[in-house]
Order: structure tokens, then C-alpha cells, then sequence
């Protein structure tokens, strides 16, 4: 049996990039894992700094979706790792949903999004639902230091 996951409203609301989940990492607070993300596609920019200050989740993709500003020219090349990072941190600092993601002991997780064809499992689910997997690597790593 798969899990499922979506909307932060959801039981597994809290694997969801949107979710208010704050952390430090790299020497800042970032609000939302998602703020992290989308702020990366800048570094070294005033940009980065307007994408962590963005009052929501959903204000921060949309700034890190303008492609009116020049991404960083290694992104497809570190996005991957970018978010393993965020995720990884989101979930060594809040104990209560590293408990969450524990629980769903060895069960596929998937990120169920019709538009999202990389993160998500896209609206055929033939998506690559990376978010999923980066989730089910910080499981396991998450499994062998809490043994």
C-alpha cells in the first residue's frame, strides 16, 4: 500500500514542502522547505533574501518560478541535492512528524500532484516523484540513527 500526500491539511500534510515547518540551515531561518528550495535557484543574489523573507509557501514558488530572473546556472544539476537537504533538516529538527514519517514504516511514499511530473507522480502517475523518494531516503536515514 502507497501513501499518499498532498495538501498540508492532509494526514501526511507534513511531508508536503508547504507545510510550516521552520528550520536553520546555512546559517538562516528558513519558514517552509519550500522557501528554502525556490530561494536556492538564486544564490548569491538580493533575490534569495526577498524568496526566504516571502510571507507564505505559496508566495516563495511563485517568486522561485519567475523566470524573469536568471536561475543559477548549475540548478538542474543540484536541485536534487537541494532538497534532500531541506528535507532532511525539516525532519531531524521536528520530532513530531520525523515520528510521522517513521510510521509509515516501508510504505512508498508519493507525492500526488496532476501538474508535477518530476516531484509529483504528474496526473497519469508516470511522474518521476522525486519529492517521494527524497522522503523515503530520509526515512531510512532517519531509521538507522534513531535504532
Amino acid at each position: 500500500m502507497a501513501i499518499y500526500f498532498y495538501k498540508i491539511g492532509d494526514e501526511y500534510g507534513c511531508f508536503s514542502n508547504f507545510s510550516p515547518h521552520g528550520f536553520e540551515l546555512d546559517g538562516q531561518f528558513w519558514k517552509t522547505s519550500e522557501h528554502y528550495f525556490q530561494a536556492k535557484k538564486f544564490a548569491r543574489t538580493e533575490y534569495k533574501e526577498q524568496i526566504r523573507l516571502s510571507l507564505s509557501p505559496m508566495e516563495a514558488a511563485k517568486m522561485g518560478r519567475d523566470r524573469s530572473k536568471p536561475l543559477r546556472k548549475d540548478w538542474e544539476d543540484i536541485k536534487d541535492e537541494i532538497m534532500r537537504k531541506a528535507v532532511l533538516k525539516k525532519f531531524t529538527t521536528h520530532m513530531d512528524i520525523q515520528k510521522v514519517l517513521l510510521s509509515t514504516e516501508d510504505k512508498v511514499i508519493i507525492e500526488k500532484t496532476s501538474n508535477d511530473y518530476y516531484w509529483g507522480c504528474g496526473k497519469d502517475g508516470s511522474g518521476k516523484n522525486m519529492l517521494g523518494i527524497i522522503l523515503m531516503e530520509v526515512r531510512e536515514l532517519l531509521k538507522k540513527n534513531v535504532q
